[in-house]
């Protein structure tokens, strides 16, 4: 982080005679040193740079389709929303920060409006024990954590979203941006209070939800709603009554980037971590092979024949994943090829035959001419095949 607050000549002479100013210490503790937490690794939120994109850029599709770790849903459109990986323009006071990427949301023509029960949300999810272990004594109001995030809308509105416990009692913490200028990137700050009434089990499961609205409709929604603080859960409670403008508005996009959680009541500059990095991290949720042109007779991994009519294969997942993983695959003639110096068969899906956190067999039986014994490097025989291995919350 830069030294953005305190001369080098001051800062040298001051450190060597402990002589700071108190707005001095002060600028030092809020830009240089985080108030409580870790120096390193202390944004708790994977991919908030939204710079890791396994399973595509664009989908019309709801749930995980894009950016890792991130979510688009909705329900109540008359013409599908589009979730993509965006591009930081050059220029923009996020670029000049260090971003590239954002998590970018494009309205369909909502041609009806909006519905009580309408609602598009943005979401990404945290482990219990990442809460648990992080340092945040979150039973005590006197400690907190900070939630800050770049967010631009194409279309003048105030937003809302909140922060949402799941183990024990369930407890929602309602936020909003302030009215956002239409097309104007705005960093939005929250710092967020311990309650004695939260908990966060020691475990792999999900424990904390973050939130963005698009829209919620008002079966969500209620004007008695307090912003800033702490309530048990309610699902008609969750936020403020909201406005309609941008679901209303076709083509309006909504764009977030930069999104960090750490322990302490300042928000940090932006933990900037590699791509390698961030990819291994989100690899713990989702290991992908293939897909795209550029993937064809991408290796799987090196098989056998188990016997003359069936196949085996182990991957080794390069993150211990967050449990038991499922395996999600593109099927279709010839996807799947088995080879070796004399013989070569396709095959248009893969089974199960075990798997753990570590690795996964796979396996296709009811072939023919395979070799007992024989090793086979398996690899993806077309460029629309695809494995996933998906650990998500």
């Amino acid at each position: 982080m830069a030294l953005t607050t305190v001369s080098s000549e001051r800062l040298s002479t001051n450190v060597k005679n402990t002589n700071f100013t108190a707005a001095e210490k002060q600028d030092l503790t809020n830009d240089i040193l985080p108030l409580a937490g870790q120096l390193g690794n202390r944004n708790l939120i994977i991919n908030g740079a939204m710079i890791v994109a396994q399973r595509g850029t664009s989908s019309t599709s709801t749930q995980y389709q894009t950016v890792d770790r991130f979510k688009a849903f909705w329900t109540g459109q008359d013409e599908h929303p589009t979730q993509a990986q965006g591009d930081v323009a050059a220029g923009t006071t996020p670029y000049t920060l260090g971003f590239r990427k954002t998590f970018k949301l494009t309205n369909g023509n909502q041609t009806s409006g909006a519905d009580a029960a309408d609602y598009f949300i943005v979401r990404t999810l945290l482990e219990a024990q990442n809460i648990a272990n992080s340092g945040w004594n979150y039973l005590s109001s006197s400690s907190n954590i900070t939630l800050s995030f770049w967010i631009k809308s194409s279309v003048a509105q105030n937003f809302y979203g909140n922060v949402q416990t799941k183990d024990g009692t369930v407890y929602n913490y309602p936020f909003e941006t302030g009215s956002l200028s239409a097309d104007t990137w705005t960093k939005i700050t929250k710092t967020i209070p311990g309650n004695s009434n939260l908990q966060f089990d020691n475990n792999a499961d999900e424990g904390l939800r973050i939130n963005i609205y698009p829209l919620l409709g008002t079966d969500y929604t209620a004007s008695s709603v307090t912003l800033n603080q702490w309530a048990a859960f309610s699902g008609s409670t969750q936020t403020p009554d909201q406005t309609t403008t941008w679901w209303t508005t076709n083509d309006a996009t909504l764009e977030i980037t930069g999104m960090q959680l750490e322990v302490g009541s300042v928000a940090t500059d932006f933990e900037h971590r590699s791509f390698a990095d961030e990819l291994r991290r989100c690899q713990r949720y989702l290991y992908v092979l293939g897909s795209g042109s550029d993937l064809a007779d991408e290796s799987i991994g090196n098989g056998r024949g188990w016997s003359s009519s069936q196949m085996e294969l182990t991957v080794e997942f390069p993150e211990v994943m967050r449990t038991t993983p499922s395996l999600v695959q593109s099927t279709g003639t010839n996807y799947y090829q088995w080879r070796n110096s004399g013989n070569e068969r396709f095959t248009d899906s893969l089974l199960f035959a075990s798997v753990t956190p570590r690795h996964g067999i796979l396996y296709k039986n009811s072939m023919s001419g395979l070799n007992t014994g024989d090793a086979y490097r398996v690899q993806l025989g077309n460029s629309s095949a695809y494995v996933h291995f998906n650990a998500e919350l």
